[in-house]
C-alpha cells in the first residue's frame, strides 16, 4: 500500500470533540489504543455540547435508553467537572399520554428508578401550574443538570493524559478505505490519518460524515433555541429551583439557570443547517407556556442570554450505536436526538467496548443502524431535553 504524504497513524479515529466523541476517545486510550480525535471547531465542546440545555434523566420510555441514562448519571454523579446538580425532571401529563406516561414509570421503576406519581395539587406544590387538561406528573429527584462543557472538557483530558492526540480546526473533506488491510483514509486540512477503526461522533454532521465515505448514517440537523428569560420577579421565586419541567401536551420545557429561567420548544419544521435565532418561534413558545403556566405573561426575554444549537436527529429520535454493517472498522455514536450529553458517559464505555472485541456492558441491539432496514420511523421518545 502507498502510503499517503504527510500522513499521521492511529489505532483509531474518533470524528468529533464534543461530549459524546471525547468520552469515546478517552474510553478508547483507556483501553490501551492510539486514538487521534479530529475536530471541525477551534476547540472542543465548541458545537453542540456547549449549547446544550444541560438537562439528563432516567425518565425514559424504553429500557436501553433508561439504562444509558443511569449510567451516565451514576458517573456524572462522581465527577467534580459535571456539576451534577439534582434538580429534577417534573413531566406534566395530559390525559391521552397518561397510560403511557405510567407504563414508562413500571419500567423506570424496574430498573430502580425512583419516580413518584403525583396527583395535580402535588405537583402544583413543585411549579404552579393551570392544571385544567393535564391528569396529573411523574417526578424524579434524582434527573437534574450537569455541566456540559466540563465534562467534555475532563474527557479529552483525561484522553489526552493517556496519549490520545485531540486535534481541532481539523474539518473532514475526505474519507475512503485504502489498501489490503483496508485501512480508513481521512482527509482533514493539510494532513492525511489512517486507521483500521473509525468512531463517527461528528454530532449534527455525523450524516454527513458517512455520506463523504458512501454510508448512509440516516443523521440530520436540525435546530433548536433556548429562550432565556431576565431574572425573575419576587413573586415567582420558590424557594428551590425550578426543576426542568416538561408539559407532554405541547412538549414546553423549562428549569431555572441562575435567577433566570430558560425554556424553548422544539420546531418539528425547523430542519437543516439553518442559524441564528429563530425570534418568530418564541410567540408559538410563549403562547404554549401560558396555556398551563400562565404566570409567565410576568417574565421578560433576555435576547443577550438566549442561544440556540443544533439536535442531531435520526427517524425515530434515537441515537445510532455500533458497528456499521458492510464497513468493518466504522462505529456510529451520533443521531442522540438531543440526549447525547445525558447519555455520553455510558456510550463512550459501549464504543470503546465493542472496538476492542469486548462484549458492550449495555445491550444496545436496538440502536443499531439495522432497525431502520427492519421499518422503525417512528420513536416513542420526543424531542425533549
Amino acid at each position: 500500500m502507498t502510503r499517503a504524504p504527510d500522513t499521521d497513524r492511529a489505532d483509531v479515529i474518533v470524528i468529533g470533540a464534543g461530549i459524546v466523541g471525547a468520552s469515546c476517545a478517552f474510553r478508547l486510550a483507556e483501553l490501551g489504543r492510539r486514538v487521534i480525535v479530529l475536530e471541525r471547531e477551534p476547540a472542543p465542546a465548541g458545537g453542540s455540547t456547549g449549547r446544550s440545555a444541560a438537562g439528563v434523566r432516567h425518565q425514559f420510555s424504553d429500557a436501553v435508553n433508561v439504562r444509558l441514562s443511569q449510567a451516565s448519571i451514576a458517573e456524572y454523579r462522581t465527577m467534580e467537572a459535571a456539576a451534577y446538580k439534582p434538580i429534577g425532571y417534573l413531566f406534566y401529563v395530559p390525559p391521552d399520554q397518561w397510560d403511557a406516561q405510567m407504563r414508562a414509570v413500571a419500567l423506570q421503576r424496574s430498573l430502580g428508578i425512583d419516580v413518584r406519581v403525583l396527583d395535580p395539587a402535588q405537583a402544583q406544590a413543585i411549579v404552579p401550574a393551570d392544571a385544567q387538561g393535564l391528569q396529573g406528573a411523574t417526578w424524579c429527584t434524582a434527573d437534574g443538570v450537569v455541566d456540559p462543557h466540563g465534562i467534555c472538557m475532563h474527557y479529552v483530558a483525561r484522553a489526552r493524559d493517556l496519549g490520545a492526540r485531540v486535534l481541532v480546526n481539523r474539518d473532514v473533506t475526505g474519507i475512503g478505505r485504502v489498501g489490503a488491510d483496508g485501512l480508513w483514509r481521512v482527509h482533514a486540512g493539510d494532513r492525511v490519518f489512517e486507521a483500521p477503526q473509525l468512531v463517527n461522533a461528528a454530532g449534527a454532521w455525523a450524516g454527513r460524515i458517512g455520506a463523504l465515505a458512501g454510508l448512509d448514517v440516516p443523521v440530520q440537523p436540525a435546530r433548536r433555541v433556548v429562550f432565556a428569560t431576565a431574572p425573575l420577579p419576587e413573586a415567582l421565586r420558590l424557594p428551590h429551583p425550578y426543576p426542568l419541567t416538561v408539559d407532554l401536551a405541547s412538549g414546553l420545557w423549562f428549569r431555572s439557570e441562575g435567577e433566570r429561567l430558560i425554556f424553548g420548544l422544539s420546531n418539528p419544521e425547523d430542519t437543516g443547517f439553518e442559524e441564528g435565532i429563530d425570534w418568530p418561534w418564541l410567540e408559538t413558545t410563549y403562547e404554549a407556556a401560558i396555556t398551563h403556566f400562565p404566570w409567565f405573561e410576568h417574565l421578560s426575554i433576555d435576547r443577550k442570554a438566549s442561544w440556540w444549537g443544533y439536535y442531531e436527529v435520526t427517524p425515530d429520535h434515537n441515537p445510532v450505536l455500533g458497528r456499521m454493517p458492510g464497513a468493518p472498522g466504522w462505529f456510529n455514536a451520533c443521531g442522540f436526538s438531543g440526549h447525547g450529553v445525558q447519555q455520553a458517559a455510558a456510550v463512550g464505555r459501549l464504543i470503546a467496548q465493542e472496538a476492542s472485541g469486548q462484549v458492550p456492558f449495555i445491550d444496545i441491539d436496538a440502536l443499531r443502524i439495522e432497525r431502520f432496514a427492519r421499518g422503525a420511523a417512528h420513536g416513542t421518545e420526543r424531542l425533549i431535553v
